[in-house]
């Protein structure tokens, strides 16, 4: 049986390179993003390259109805999903708790923990009839360990763990696997934009002297969503270097 994976917000960086990962691993992938065009050049691009089926689709943030009319567009070509990838949103950085108003607030929640639950559960419906499937959450481990001006998107975060774990739970029974990983510091654009002095603090702070790449999130969900974890469920597998693990950075006073 073939097997599709849909990764949201992968017409480029971490998600594209999760999307790559599956389909160089045979794998049929089905790309989201908020922008339609994206989502299929990103698809028609990895098709060509790995000679995989791909498919691409504007994602809706808020919207139920609009995400059960994409699970439904997936079934009437055939489409079953044997897992999910919930790729990271970045919304809610630089609120200060103080100032931001609340619906700016609630949105950062309604976009990252509420929608992502609709698509989880979509997704679920489909894995339950089809006897199983593995849900994969990008999560951050700021929600271990805060910083400032981004309570809700923590917050959110840390929800999403908190929700898998239960989902975990509650869909064992019909062999649907929820695990998470706990991403740190990622080499994204923003990364590449800093001095290069300013990237060697950061490399600095971790005990293994680098953060992670896109590569390695992508085999990190690989890992998680493919028969090598097939009886790992509601965990958190981290990926940042061993920041999480130390109290003190190693050249802190």
């Amino acid at each position: 049986m073939e097997k599709f994976v849909m990764i949201t917000g992968a017409s480029g960086g971490t998600g594209f390179a999760i999307a790559r990962r599956f389909a160089r691993e045979g794998w049929n992938v089905v790309i989201t993003s908020r922008n339609e065009a994206e989502a299929k050049a990103a698809a028609e691009s990895v098709a060509e390259e790995f000679k995989v089926q791909a498919e691409g689709f504007q994602s809706q943030s808020g919207s139920e109805e609009a995400v059960r009319q994409m699970f439904q567009s997936l079934q009437d070509r055939g489409i079953v999903l044997s897992a999910l990838v919930l790729n990271a949103a970045d919304l809610g950085m630089g609120q200060k708790a103080l100032e931001v108003p609340l619906e700016d607030w609630r949105q950062v929640l309604e976009t990252n923990l509420v929608w992502n639950f609709s698509l989880m559960r979509e997704a679920a419906r489909q894995m339950k009839d089809a006897g199983g499937g593995s849900i994969v959450v990008i999560g951050s481990n700021t929600a271990r360990r805060a910083i400032p001006d981004r309570s809700a998107y923590i917050a959110s975060k840390g929800g999403l763990v908190s929700l898998s774990k239960a989902l975990a739970v509650e869909w064992g029974q019909y062999g649907i696997r929820v695990n998470v990983v706990v991403s740190g510091s990622i080499k994204t654009a923003r990364w590449a934009a800093q001095t290069e002095e300013w990237r060697q603090v950061r490399r600095d702070r971790s005990p293994i002297g680098d953060i992670a790449d896109f590569e390695d999130i992508a085999n990190s969900a690989y890992f998680l969503a493919c028969d090598q974890s097939r009886v790992i469920t509601g965990a958190e597998l981290v990926v940042d270097g061993g920041v999480d693990a130390q109290f003190l950075p190693k050249n802190a006073p």
